[in-house]
């Protein structure tokens, strides 16, 4: 409910009508404690405390001391030092002691200030307002994020706190060249939105694009990091997605030395990085903490999972359906076998299997935790074995449905194993319709797609198209770090005019 228009909206020498605003502005609001104190010789001036019991600790009589002690110790005659007069030369010249304080003239920018966190003195005689800020949030310590797990590597991950974020960020990246813009989201909700990049590495016309979508965000409330995605993506309905998630400081780290934008809001946990192309959802940060055998080995496997948890299920239904003389005649007759008194063609069975194990999936997510991961498991196995039993599905089936489960689950990034499980039903349709002409024609589609799609005006399929050779060191296989001294994760910082020399970054 906002003031009524015979209240003043500047903050008054009246107290009584300060008040009568703050009064009004926070009606049926009783998590807001408004005092009334009295202060200086004889006690005779007033001053009224305003503060939010539920942003900050019961204990706020300590700012009102703190202020009067600083004023008291500034000359000997206490009352005539602690006079409205007096107390506003103090302020005005910057005398307070106390860190974290502001003023304020408008009673709206006081009303502002209380649901931020700060504790509000407004004075009798004075027509400015001062504020402390004691917020005293709750917030979850630092801890290794539980959808980023690694072996070895750096296992600080952020939180809800968007200042303990950047600090975080601030400690891996100690440069100047290291900027933060904040701007607030919503007219309701006034949410922090912070980006930061690094100065002469990221891209002119990338950091340019990017501040130009971000315009008009100031109007609409901000929750979560996936709202700013909504608001600055290319193609709100490809399945593919063109920014990427992280929780992980050190891969924030990474992305902003490798030119990109990170974004993050008060209250979420998630950093957002842009733009992302489609070979930043194969590799993973802790690629770089082991050997390079191993780390191209385990490349090759992720390469090789999504292949196969995104076309496995159609390749078997376009050879059983239309092909079947490209299988071997033993596993023909071992697949004739099983399928015999099996009611429904291929696409309709590995459909009902599918869709089983997405809602197995879903149900292992949405339970609490120590009762997910049972449902889950024995879920498969019950259903799977059912199955089987009732002719429903046969044997192949459920194996072919649980190594693209499987397959699935080794991809590392939620955002891209998200976009082939949608992906997964139209491949199984087109081998239905068409047989492998139908999944080579999806493909194509698929290809042309990805080809045409872009994150912030840059292209999806940056390394591919346009085709650079040299990024393919860093791609499907990870050569050792001494062989990329000239760009380690950063393909634009060794090319910059001002390096001093390849690799080095510019003073």
């Amino acid at each position: 409910m906002s003031p009524t228009s015979n209240v003043p909206s500047s903050v008054v020498s009246d107290l009584r009508s300060n008040r009568s605003y703050i009064e009004t502005a926070f009606e049926n609001c009783q998590d807001i404690v408004i005092e009334n104190w009295t202060y200086g010789g004889g006690l005779k001036y007033d001053v009224l405390s305003v503060y939010c019991s539920s942003l900050v600790s019961a204990d706020n009589n300590h700012y009102l001391k703190r202020t009067l002690e600083d004023l008291s110790g500034q000359g000997s005659g206490t009352d005539d030092v602690a006079s409205p007069d007096s107390i506003q030369s103090y302020f005005d010249r910057g005398g307070a002691a106390w860190q974290g304080f502001t003023t304020s003239s408008e009673l709206s920018g006081a009303v502002e200030l209380v649901l931020q966190g700060y504790v509000v003195l407004l004075f009798e005689g004075w027509d400015k307002a001062v504020a402390y800020k004691v917020a005293s949030f709750e917030k979850r310590q630092v801890t290794e994020p539980v959808s980023e797990p690694v072996v070895k590597g750096p296992r600080e991950g952020t939180i809800e706190n968007i200042d303990i974020n950047l600090g975080m960020i601030r400690q891996r990246i100690q440069t100047p060249r290291l900027k933060i813009e904040f701007l607030s989201a919503g007219e309701t909700s006034k949410t922090s939105i912070a980006f930061c990049y690094l100065d002469r590495v990221v891209l002119p016309s990338v950091l340019e694009e990017f501040k130009s979508r971000l315009k008009g965000i100031e109007k609409y409330d901000v929750p979560e990091t996936s709202y700013v995605e909504d608001w600055i993506q290319d193609s709100a309905y490809s399945p593919f997605p063109q920014y990427r998630y992280t929780e992980r400081t050190d891969a924030v780290a990474a992305a902003l030395m490798d030119g990109k934008v990170a974004v993050l809001v008060e209250n979420s946990p998630a950093v957002m990085i842009a733009p992302s192309y489609f070979v930043d959802f194969i590799g993973t940060g802790e690629d770089y903490y082991v050997r390079t055998v191993f780390a191209s080995m385990v490349r090759v496997l992720r390469l090789l999972a999504f292949l196969i948890a995104l076309t496995l299920p159609s390749i078997y239904i376009a050879l059983s359906t239309f092909h079947s003389e490209l299988i071997p005649t033993v596993l023909l007759l071992a697949i004739l076998d099983t399928r015999e008194g099996i009611p429904f063609p291929a696409f309709i069975e590995a459909l009902i299997m599918e869709v089983s194990f997405e809602l197995l999936r879903e149900a292992g997510i949405r339970l609490p935790r120590p009762v997910g991961s049972a449902v889950s498991i024995v879920g498969a196995l019950v259903i799977g074995q059912a199955a089987i039993m009732a002719k429903i599905a046969s044997p192949i089936m459920v194996i072919v449905v649980a190594l693209t489960g499987i397959a699935s689950f080794a991809i590392p990034h939620y955002e891209i194993a998200i976009a082939i499980r949608i992906l997964r039903f139209p491949l199984m349709l087109a081998a239905t319709l068409l047989g492998g002409f139908g999944l080579m024609i999806a493909f194509l589609l698929l290809l042309l797609h990805m080809t045409c799609l872009q994150t912030l005006g840059q292209p999806y399929l940056t390394s591919f198209a346009p085709l650079k050779l040299r990024d393919f060191r860093d791609i499907f296989v990870r050569v050792p770090l001494k062989r990329m001294l000239a760009s380690p994760r950063n393909r634009r910082l060794a090319d910059s005019p001002s390096s001093p020399r390849k690799g080095g970054f510019p003073e």
